[in-house]
């Protein structure tokens, strides 16, 4: 080994680096780049997900609560519709939401008037309870509670419906063993929701308020 005083520090190597260096740096690079970039089937979903919000935000500033929205939708045409439908019968609507929901047409401008304000899955989960209680097929059964709750039930559903802690999970352990009962709490509590909160809306509503125009007008 030599003295500290006899040894000097290699010169610097000037001009371009060597083929080893190109590869090492070219490396540091690509690891720098797959850190930091963003995963291309994330950043789709990502741009579809922010389309989505921009589409439902322009739908909340456009929001539409009128006749047409019912007309749309109507189980029949609107002119065979509104023939058939009696003012009479329009009226009752506002007796009882259950008799709202016992009409065709009843039920048809419920809907409309939940989907301008974004709540059609409630309704939609309720129908849903409806239909299952008519199973008779055991082999069904189960099958049809589990899409049920998957849809509506479950955390981070597609359609998930407003409901508490307590009784998604009563429901979760009704899942172990289906039966035509296993959704009639969560059911009862969606009823309640839509009968206290989007029912009084509903009769206020210009769907509702236009609906009862023309019916009388028809008779004028």
């Amino acid at each position: 080994m030599l003295p500290a005083s006899l040894w000097h520090p290699p010169p610097m190597r000037s001009g371009p680096p060597s083929p080893a260096g190109e590869k090492l740096g070219f490396c540091c690079q690509s690891l720098s780049d797959h850190a930091v970039g963003t995963d291309p089937p994330a950043e789709r979903t990502g741009q579809r997900q922010n389309r989505g919000m921009r589409t439902r935000l322009g739908c909340l500033s456009h929001k539409s609560d009128s006749y047409n929205d019912f007309t749309a939708i109507l189980p029949d045409k609107p002119n065979r519709a509104l023939k058939r439908l009696s003012t009479e019968e329009a009226t009752r609507w506002a007796d009882s939401f259950d008799v709202l929901l016992s009409h065709k047409y009843g039920l048809a401008a419920f809907r409309a008037f939940l989907k301008t304000e974004f709540s059609e899955e409630n309704l939609e989960f309720w129908l849903a309870c409806e239909d299952f209680k008519k199973t008779r097929s055991a082999a069904k059964l189960a099958s049809k509670a589990q899409r049920i709750f998957e849809e509506f039930i479950d955390v981070q559903a597609p359609r998930e419906v407003n409901i508490d802690f307590q009784t998604r999970e009563l429901t979760r352990r009704n899942m172990q063993e289906p039966s035509l009962s296993c959704f009639d709490q969560a059911q009862g509590k969606v009823h309640s929701l839509m009968e206290k909160d989007s029912y009084p809306r509903f009769l206020r509503s210009k769907i509702y308020t236009d609906l009862l125009s023309q019916t009388q007008r028809r008779l004028s």
